[in-house]
């Protein structure tokens, strides 16, 4: 029996593909390059540049952190919708499916292909191939989109938080003068209300902005404030975060559980969320969306995870990562859907309101479970736990966008001239007035344009340019074998 063994070997000149049989193995041949190890197969680093490289302070900081970049809001408020919407428990089926076609190997490939090169994204690409550096760029410009709006999410939960220690909730009674009162407010949709004209004040139309508003803009740069805190020691300090970002919220997220399936019509709300009708599986619309979660939630495309990986060592088990750190993702995910909907199920016992009556994405949040909250004992202590939790899964993802910003600039010497600290602050303030106008009476509109357009469509071409680009690279290796 003869076994074959290759390695692909890549620079910015060519790919060499190295074939050994089990006869030739008695007199190894000469590795044909002088800088290359070939008892690993990467690339030897000169020391002064080695010590450059920022390395996780243990793997667990790596681990938690990757989970932090996952797990986000989407989890809580996106992914429960989607399922409810797209046949229940049929959905878990082309969710299922996706991630093992779509999420996983793209997460391991990320993951592996950082840990390999030991670079950002942006060197890592120009070194397979120069021409392949426009995926890096892309990857960039993406993550720069990302992190001038998603923040704007964190700054809604941390206002509701705030608000949250209110007696009584503001979001459950109507606001202004007697005979000044919407009419959505009169109909008992308290929290709609608030939500849309005292939080946001939202205009008729987009094209009349308003005014800045002077709680959002507050917490606007409170959030930036925090995210600057965490991150301008680079991993350093958002490793050390993440010991508590990152787990925090699922001991909030396990209290909330223990409370919601206790609640009186939560049965109601948790079959609602898992009841299948797999006629809903014949909608292509519905592959679409589970196609779309598996890509949101894993973070793939955005390059982050590339930086991640290039902070491991290059020995470094990132299969078994990928695999933890992605189950944990998904799991996460259906847990936090019973945890919604088992309150949703509440709120249809006390209002009468159905479970499917639920709008996605930040309804689910301001709207809905602010409407059950208000009906439990001891609201206020629900509410602050919900809406914590939410600033947290929030800013955890915030960390591993910026940084995937951040990090792929020190590979350059230019950027490696600037201090680490300055150059983290001079991002998240041009990030900081980028976004600022969402803050605006308007800025729902922007925020919404911006989520819906800015990174959904570039994530489907990246995500096709890495596809082709592994082709390219194991067809050139096949050649040689």
């Amino acid at each position: 029996r003869i076994q074959i063994l290759f390695e692909v070997m890549v620079d910015s000149e060519n790919i060499e593909v190295k074939v050994v049989s089990n006869k030739a193995a008695q007199e190894p041949a000469p590795p044909p390059y002088t800088d290359f190890d070939p008892n690993h197969g990467t690339k030897e680093v000169k020391k002064d540049k080695e010590e450059k490289r920022e390395r996780w302070g243990n793997h667990i900081e790596f681990i938690l952190a990757s989970i932090g970049l996952a797990v986000g809001t989407g989890n809580v408020w996106r992914f429960p919708y989607l399922a409810q919407k797209n046949g229940g428990g049929a959905f878990l089926i082309p969710y299922g499916l996706m991630l093992l076609i779509e999420g996983l190997p793209l997460f391991y490939l990320e993951l592996a292909i950082g840990q390999r090169f030991q670079k950002g994204f942006l060197k890592i690409w120009d070194e397979i191939r120069p021409y392949f550096k426009g995926i890096g760029i892309g990857q960039l410009i993406v993550s720069l989109q990302m992190t001038a709006y998603f923040p704007m999410v964190m700054c809604w939960c941390m206002y509701y938080f705030y608000l949250s220690f209110s007696d009584p909730l503001p979001w459950t009674q109507c606001h202004g003068d007697e005979g000044n009162i919407s009419e959505s407010c009169c109909r008992g949709d308290e929290s709609k209300y608030y939500w849309y004209y005292e939080t946001l004040k939202v205009t008729q139309t987009i094209e009349e902005p308003g005014d800045f508003v002077p709680s959002i803009v507050i917490c606007w740069f409170l959030s930036w404030f925090f995210t600057y805190i965490c991150l301008f020691k680079g991993i350093k300090s958002s490793g050390k975060a993440a010991y508590f970002t990152a787990t925090f919220p699922y001991f909030v997220l396990i209290c909330l559980f223990f409370r919601g399936v206790t609640l009186e019509g939560a049965g109601q709300g948790v079959k609602v969320l898992f009841t299948p009708d797999f006629k809903r599986l014949g909608d292509p619309t519905v592959w679409v969306d589970a196609a779309g979660q598996i890509f949101y939630s894993l973070s793939v495309g955005f390059g982050a995870l590339i930086l991640f990986g290039s902070y491991n060592n290059v020995k470094n088990n990132c299969s078994r990562d990928a695999m933890i750190i992605a189950l944990v993702n998904c799991g996460t995910s259906v847990f936090a859907g019973i945890v919604v909907y088992s309150v949703l199920g509440f709120r249809e016992h006390k209002t009468g309101v159905k479970v499917e009556n639920v709008e996605g994405g930040p309804g689910l949040a301001f709207i809905a479970y602010t409407t059950a909250v208000a009906e439990m004992p001891l609201p206020q202590l629900w509410a602050a736990a919900f809406f914590f939790m939410m600033v947290l899964l929030a800013i955890d993802s915030e960390f591993g966008t910026i940084e995937a910003t951040i990090g792929p600039l020190r590979d350059y010497e230019f950027f490696r001239r600037i201090k680490k600290e300055l150059l983290c602050l001079i991002v998240c303030v041009f990030l900081c007035v980028l976004g600022l106008p969402m803050s605006l009476e308007g800025g729902l509109y922007i925020f919404t344009l911006w989520d819906t357009f800015s990174v959904a469509l570039p994530l489907v071409f990246i995500g096709k340019g890495v596809n082709l680009t592994l082709i390219q690279v194991r067809t050139t290796a096949v050649k040689y074998v």
